[in-house]
């Protein structure tokens, strides 16, 4: 088997190879003479031997010893013979020696960010002056990495070498200063302007075990980046040059990339600016320089509120971006901007926070472009436009011109026919919608911001800048959710929207509530008329008037023994056709409200079964009214009557907020969100179906039981007050406003459309309509005649002071301290309930279902607790009514 030699160059222009079969001295093989000389099929054609080229073709050298120790039989790996006979070239210089590895040299590839890079494979220089096992050592673990070597002999060659191959890891013989000082030459690698990217690594002698090691510090200041201890092992040498490749090396390739961007961001027309996290300027561009007329010299290490500011902005605006940027949201609007000169210039700002070293905000990039609605922008645009372009813009279709106040445009003249209207992609307009405009699935909200955004492109700076305001309101999450102001920061509605319309604060207490399992299965013990015919005479008496709105639940509630949801049911379900929708007996009926009747808790004041039968009672009232009954089907029905009779089943007598600061059981499970309005729901569904006796949904098909489960759950979720507005709202604008706007214009042509036509035709609108009716019937109670409105306030005042009287016991938070039964004052309470939650809807309410006999109750009862707290009364009644 033929080795393949290593080539040196000798002064005197001999060649010679190592074969370390026989030997390990280089002994002479041929000297090159004029003509070509054949080396172990290397073939180098010369004039003459002071003529040897620069640049000469490197042959793998044969596989390395086992060990650094004597010599021993040889062990060569798979393919070593292979590599040896396929020579393939390389340079190298008179006194540098080259190898191509033997193991094929694998590109690698990089994220850094979302940019992907390639690393071609690694360069190593070595630097020894004499040939041992070291330098050895560092050559094979070259060759099993698959990293391209180099190996130079003197100071100049290892210069020359660098400066044309740019390696980048250098490994510099440090152990004696005979041959070259490896400190003075480290220092000359890094006077060059490719060294800024290489890691330069000495090797050091050891040290006895009794010398005291020294310090680095020397190696750094010189520039070397490690050191190695010396150790001829190819392994060793494999696993500190790998590393170095996976630190140093990859860190170093990244930075390099970051050529790249710095390239784009110099060229980018798009004024751009990165400041630090305390908005200490660290990077501006040439498009930033052109447009505030200062030189990044002045700019660079200055804090931006050192920059003179422009007093067009409003008072509030550097404090409103401010606190946005630094909850890490991006902002972007519009801005007035000094210049050096004092000019103001209009600017659209987008300020983007970027996340870096700790997870912390690090830096703060702007991206600022001109808005051209004066002359002084249109001016320094076309300043900024002639300098980017130069001289050479000559098409029409490269020729920018400022178009209006939102955007730089570009008037382009399309190539295939001069008359095309079409706007070119520069035409758009600057922001982060470009983004969004490309989405496939696209929100409603989306839609409605892509809207504004073009409503903004010709309007005048004020509308401008109000629609601006806009988007930064519907770009939040809490759409629906009122900023509560009241004039005279009433602690009653204070307490009312924080104890209903929030899911709980932090807990601040070890106590834990324990939420009652006393789930009642049976239904058996209860005395319940067989058939709606048995019902006793008192109770069916009362019935009697269950469709008038004045119906008394109450009365209900003495004669039926506070078991009023039995009997009240089985009267409105059998008017509304429940059994037959359901296909299931009056028998598994008359169980199944038997059932959810008995897990109501009839301690509590307020949320008993009698709520849920005023309920009940109030939706199916709801149900009867023409534009009600139009746009909702049967299932509609069914499922809006099922969800009034479950909806408070197995209520606690407390709130959400009150099971969230305790930490109890429920609260846990569902995440302090919609915790009792969840555990309805669930529950109630859990005893249906256990039980086949009480099983209403057993003989419906699949699909509509699930489009029946589906309408309840959402009913019942309706009903929990943290999204009272969000309700509201849509209500009002889905439902009402398009109904306005449809009788206006059926009364102008004259025609009797019937408004409910179109809204019957979409599920999302029949949707709000179930939602809105059962919210306004679970807080009916002030439209309720004046007797029974008082009753319902005295029953939920009481539940509100003995949820107080046990955070106090608790030590939990008080969610709502006015609510204290020593100091309340119900008429206030009542005023502010009615003020913040009940007007607006049942206004919305009414428009839509025609409800003026509840309208006017609310006016009455409405006046009557203004009446009270006039005359300084906190009761229901006024003492001289009490006695009567």
């Amino acid at each position: 088997m033929g080795c393949a030699p290593s080539i040196h160059v000798s002064q005197s222009g001999v060649i010679y190879c190592r074969d370390s079969d026989e030997s390990n001295s280089p002994h002479q093989t041929t000297t090159i003479s004029q003509g070509t000389a054949t080396l172990h099929g290397l073939f180098i054609k010369t004039d003459a031997a002071d003529s040897i080229p620069s640049v000469l073709a490197y042959q793998s050298r044969r596989q390395p010893p086992p060990s650094a120790g004597p010599r021993r039989k040889e062990r060569r790996e798979p393919g070593a013979s292979a590599r040896a006979r396929a020579p393939r070239c390389c340079g190298i210089e008179a006194e540098t020696q080259t190898s191509n590895a033997s193991v094929k040299a694998l590109t690698t590839e990089v994220q850094i960010g979302p940019m992907r890079l390639t690393q071609d494979p690694i360069q190593v220089l070595l630097i020894f002056a004499k040939e041992d096992n070291q330098s050895d050592g560092f050559w094979w673990a070259c060759d099993r990495a698959g990293y391209r070597c180099n190996i130079a002999r003197t100071r100049e060659s290892a210069l020359e070498c660098f400066l044309d191959k740019h390696q980048e890891i250098i490994v510099i013989d440090h152990r004696n200063s005979r041959y070259f000082d490896a400190e003075d030459l480290c220092r000359s690698i890094r006077a060059t302007k490719p060294s800024e990217h290489t890691v330069i690594l000495a090797v050091v002698p050891h040290t006895s075990a009794d010398q005291e090691e020294t310090s680095v510090l020397p190696l750094l200041n010189a520039g070397f980046n490690r050191q190695f201890m010396e150790n001829s092992s190819i392994t060793a040498c494999y696993n500190e040059l790998v590393q170095i490749e996976h630190g140093e090396v990859r860190s170093q390739f990244k930075l390099r990339a970051c050529n790249a961007v710095f390239t784009a961001l110099d060229h980018c027309q798009e004024a751009i600016e990165i400041t630090s996290e305390d908005h200490v300027i660290q990077y501006v561009n040439p498009a930033f320089e052109r447009m505030m007329g200062y030189h990044k010299g002045e700019l660079i290490g200055k804090e931006l509120t050192e920059l003179p500011k422009s007093d067009k902005n409003r008072a509030d605006l550097l404090d409103t971006i401010n606190t946005f940027i630094k909850k890490g949201n991006e902002w972007q609007g519009v801005y007035y901007a000094r210049r050096k000169s004092g000019d103001s210039i209009q600017q659209h700002v987008k300020i983007t926070p970027v996340t870096g070293q700790g997870g912390k905000i690090r830096h703060f990039v702007s991206l600022k472009r001109l808005h051209c609605t004066n002359e002084n922008n249109k001016q320094l645009y076309k300043s900024h436009r002639d300098e980017y372009t130069g001289d050479n813009s000559q098409s029409e279709s490269h020729s920018f011109r400022c178009k209006n106040r939102r955007k730089d445009s570009t008037d382009v003249k399309s190539i295939t026919s001069q008359s095309s209207d079409a706007p070119s992609l520069q035409t758009r307009r600057y922001s982060s919608m470009a983004r969004i405009h490309s989405m496939t699935i696209e929100a409603p909200i989306t839609k409605v911001i892509n809207i504004i955004n073009a409503a903004q492109e010709n309007s005048p700076i004020t509308v401008a800048e109000a629609l601006d305001r806009v988007l930064e309101i519907l770009r939040t999450t809490e759409l629906y959710s009122p900023q509560l102001g009241t004039k005279d920061e009433d602690p009653h509605t204070s307490d009312l929207v924080g104890g209903l319309m929030t899911d709980g604060l932090r807990r601040l207490s070890g106590n834990e509530y324990v939420f009652s399992k006393n789930v009642n299965l049976s239904h058996s013990h209860l005395s319940v008329p067989n058939t709606i015919n048995d019902v006793p005479p008192c109770i069916a008496q009362l019935l009697d008037n269950e469709e008038s709105w004045d119906f008394n639940i109450f009365e209900l509630e003495a004669v039926t023994n506070k078991r009023p949801l039995v009997y009240l049911g089985l009267k409105v379900f059998a008017r509304f056709g429940v059994s037959e929708f359901l296909n299931c007996s009056e028998a598994t009926l008359r169980a199944w409200l038997q059932l959810i009747e008995a897990n109501y808790h009839s301690s509590n004041s307020y949320h008993n079964s009698t709520h849920a039968a005023d309920v009940l009672h109030a939706t199916a009232f709801f149900l009867g009214k023409e534009q009600v009954k139009g746009s909702l089907d049967h299932l509609d029905e069914v499922a809006a009557l099922i969800a009034a009779t479950i909806h408070d089943v197995d209520h606690p007598g407390r709130t959400n907020s009150f099971l969230c600061n305790a930490g109890s059981e429920l609260a846990v499970l569902y995440n302090d969100t919609a915790v009792l309005e969840s555990h309805h729901t669930a529950l109630a569904f859990q005893l249906t179906t256990k039980d086949s006796k009480c099983n209403i949904f057993k003989n419906i098909d699949r699909n509509h039981y699930r489009t029946l489960r589906q309408a309840i759950i959402d009913m019942v979720l309706a009903t929990e007050m943290t999204k009272h507005f969000e309700h509201v709202n849509k209500f009002v604008n889905s439902i009402n406003k398009p109904m306005a706007s449809e009788e206006t214009s059926s009364h102008s042509e004259g025609s009797n459309c019937d408004c409910t036509v179109n809204i019957k035709n979409f599920p999302d609108n029949q949707t709000l309509i179930k939602r809105m009716m059962i919210k306004c019937a679970d807080v009916a109670n002030p439209c309720r005649p004046l007797e029974l409105c008082i009753e319902w306030a005295g029953r939920i005042s009481e539940e509100y002071f003995a949820q107080t009287d046990e955070e106090k016991r608790q030590g939990l938070p008080v969610v709502m301290p006015v609510f204290d039964r020593n100091t309340c004052s119900i008429p206030k309470s009542q005023i502010s309930f009615i003020d913040y939650f009940i007007t607006d809807m049942f206004d919305a309410w009414d428009a839509f279902a025609h409800l003026p006999v509840l309208m006017q109750h609310l006016a009455n009862n409405y006046k009557h607790w203004k009446t009270l707290d006039e005359l300084k009364c906190k009761s229901l009644r006024l003492p001289s009514e009490k006695n009567n």
